[in-house]
């Protein structure tokens, strides 16, 4: 898959200090830059307010970073009260530095922060290098600062959370805003890191980026794709679709993966319910067509098993014959499962030739890996990769920003979407839309990172319109992630 243009980079810690290093002799002062950059962002974020800001410097080059922002705000007339701890003859050496220019401009050192109203508060306690919880006299200053009822700017990252996993062992920071330096951190982008970045800014300090890293999910990744269909064609140009699931009670599973794959553009959908629903017709969606599971492996272009497919023998025999199907395959839910449980089928998937897309939550994810649901959620990018690898898939391990893999450890997050999707059925509909688009003729990898972003977009959609995120139903994202994907189409011409 050819690596997508204009969408940002996102670096491992690691990546980073390898680009810090390499630039040292060739790029000087780095934190002179990031500092200047962070203050024009703290600038704007006062918009001329009156009023005391509160620096939080810590012992190392975070809060090195700190000491040149509040040097910057003092010099452009800004009263600043800067905090810290640190001994300057244990601190790094651009960080005693950045101190010293501090005190030669006429900035005082406190220890402590009571009794003040502050208008802003920089957070430079610690960077992405922090890989412990936050301890002792610092994590009581984060907890007082997640109480003051003022925007809050993180330097690279809130003090506190992981940099490479998005975890937060201890006390985090609540940032309203984040400046980040080089490039985007995974851990700004999934698992706890949304919930503490606020908005994020990326200065990249003019280093280059190696093409190595990973990447934001946005349209761009997949804007060759976003093609205006032509007048003169048929429904035979648009490909078929075959979903196959929705055992005894659970024959919404695989009804909301039809209707999604319908929606998003399939030219026609078989659907295969193991359940006898009573019925020959989806009652609202009438275009779709109810036919045996077992025949869908002759009528589908692209093939999608597991919304609703229970466990018993019938699942595992259909299950079995889909992994020979000759075109692109869609396995999530209880197909995962399946796998997870027998060790002859995670043979079949890792041999399959023709593409497959895998769509595990984390707890399917850890039955793949047999591994702990915590272990899985502890490392996402990590766990990802080794799905992807193992089973040579493009693996999406859903949650809080959504990572997708490509069998060549092509990686990426997605950062849309909102907590209303944590509903039932959420799975389903993007299994279908994963569907939609590889029936469409669309390679596997676009075809992922196209479903993953436009599902995020289609309930960010509905949850601007007031229809969320609280009580927001998993069929609702159907049509509105049809209308999202019509204006990326209408933008293209």
């Amino acid at each position: 898959m050819d690596f997508p243009a204009h969408s940002r980079s996102i670096l491992s810690t690691l990546a980073v200090r390898e680009i810090e290093l390499a630039s040292a002799d060739v790029t000087p002062c780095l934190m002179e830059r990031a500092g200047c950059a962070a203050a024009g962002m703290a600038f704007d974020l006062l918009a001329g307010q009156e009023g005391c800001v509160l620096v939080l410097a810590g012992p190392g080059n975070n809060g090195g970073d700190a000491y040149v922002v509040a040097r910057e705000l003092l010099q452009r007339g800004v009263r600043i009260v800067l905090v810290s701890l640190a001994d300057p003859d244990r601190m790094p050496h651009d960080a005693a530095q950045a101190r010293s220019a501090w005190l030669a401009a006429g900035g005082q050192i406190c220890r402590d922060f009571i009794g003040k109203q502050w208008v802003l508060v920089i957070d430079g306690i610690f960077g992405i290098g922090l890989t412990r919880p936050v301890e002792g006299v610092y994590a009581e200053w984060i907890d007082r600062v997640n109480a003051m009822p003022c925007p809050v700017l993180a330097l690279d990252i809130p003090s506190g959370l992981d940099a490479d996993t998005g975890s937060a062992p201890g006390p985090v920071v609540t940032a309203s805003h984040t400046a980040t330096f080089i490039a985007l951190k995974p851990g700004l982008m999934t698992l706890d890191g949304p919930d503490h970045c606020g908005r994020i800014r990326v200065f990249d300090l003019d280093l280059a980026v190696p093409v190595s890293a990973g990447r934001e999910i946005t349209p761009a990744c997949f804007a060759a794709n976003l093609r205006p269909r032509r007048r003169n064609v048929h429904k035979g140009h648009f490909g078929a679709a075959g979903v196959i699931g929705g055992a005894s009670g659970m024959t919404g599973a695989g009804m909301l993966a039809a209707r999604a794959a319908l929606r998003l553009g399939a030219g026609k959908v078989f659907l295969g319910l193991l359940d006898d629903p009573g019925f020959t017709v989806d009652p609202l969606y009438p275009e779709i067509m109810i036919r045996a599971p077992g025949d869908l492996h002759l009528m589908a272009d692209a093939l999608a098993l597991g919304p609703g497919l229970g466990s018993s023998d019938a699942a595992l025999q259909h299950l079995r014959r889909a992994l020979t199907f000759s075109g692109p395959l869609v396995l999530d839910a209880d197909a995962l499962n399946l796998i997870a449980e027998h060790a002859a089928l995670q043979t079949l998937l890792a041999q399959r030739q023709p593409a497959t897309v895998i769509t595990p939550h984390p707890a399917e994810a850890a039955r793949l890996l047999r591994a702990s649901v915590a272990s899985v959620q502890a490392d996402r990018l990590a766990s990802a990769c080794e799905l992807a690898s193992r089973f040579r898939v493009v693996a999406v391990l859903k949650g809080c920003g959504s990572v997708v893999v490509t069998p060549d450890r092509q990686w990426f997050i997605n950062t849309s979407g909102n907590a209303g999707m944590a509903a039932g059925g959420m799975g389903d509909v993007l299994t279908g839309l994963v569907l939609a688009l590889l029936a469409q003729g669309w390679e596997p990898g676009h075809a992922t990172l196209a479903a993953v972003h436009l599902h995020g977009c289609a309930a960010d959609r509905l949850v601007s319109q007031g229809l969320g995120p609280v009580g927001l139903g998993a069929g609702e994202t159907i049509d509105a992630a049809r209308a999202v994907f019509n204006r990326w189409l209408h933008c293209r011409t």
